[in-house]
């Protein structure tokens, strides 16, 4: 790993811990192993480090499509829920902080949530998708819909640990239920309900 690379993990796994007033240059070069000379040669400034590493960590958001031509809703969207789910659980502590530090770095806040709102994009696409196809009524309330679901994503990945009574149980059943709530919201026609079940028994 590159020199440059390393500082930026290092200063991810400290404001991961500490947030940025705790996520001292001493802290972050003693993680990556070099000195804090080295640090602001290569950055120029405590700043100017985290601009990066909000825009690295923007740009590394990997968001999971939907099919263009749904097949399975219930399969797709379980699967689906699982992968966003799993990837907002593993980066928990650095949203954590990006949020509680909002209104001090909102730089930060809004790179954080880019992959959560990409989501809501890719969630919108799959409805209409599913309405064009017929496998739902389209008189479902989308929007409001596709609010609840990554709220409830979001929610049960950052407070699952410290308030586990407020999400289903057992987690690993969760993205079944809601991908299911949600299609029910969203008006899962009698026939596209039907087919999964075949497909389901077959």
């Amino acid at each position: 790993m590159e020199m440059r690379d390393r500082i930026l993990e290092a200063a991810r796994k400290i404001y991961a811990l500490h947030g940025y007033r705790g996520a001292t240059t001493r802290l972050i070069a003693n993680e990556a192993g070099v000195n804090e000379v080295t640090l602001f040669r290569t950055f120029g400034s405590k700043e100017s480090l985290f601009e990066e590493l909000a825009q690295g960590q923007a740009n590394a958001t990997v968001v999971p499509g939907l099919p263009e031509r749904p097949a399975d809703p219930e399969r797709e969207l379980t699967e689906w829920c699982a992968a966003v789910l799993a990837y907002l659980t593993q980066h928990r502590s650095f949203l954590r902080k990006s949020m509680s530090e909002m209104e001090e770095r909102p730089i930060v806040a809004e790179a954080a949530c880019r992959g959560p709102n990409c989501a809501s994009d890719v969630l919108a696409q799959y409805v209409a998708a599913l309405e064009v196809h017929r496998l739902v009524r389209g008189d479902g309330e989308a929007r409001t819909a596709i609010s609840m679901l990554m709220a409830s994503l979001f929610g049960d990945a950052m407070c699952r640990e410290i308030m586990p009574d407020a999400f289903p149980e057992p987690a690993d059943e969760a993205p079944a239920r809601y991908a299911r709530t949600f299609l029910r919201a969203v008006g899962l026609s009698p026939r596209a309900a039907a087919k999964q079940s075949n497909v389901t028994a077959a």
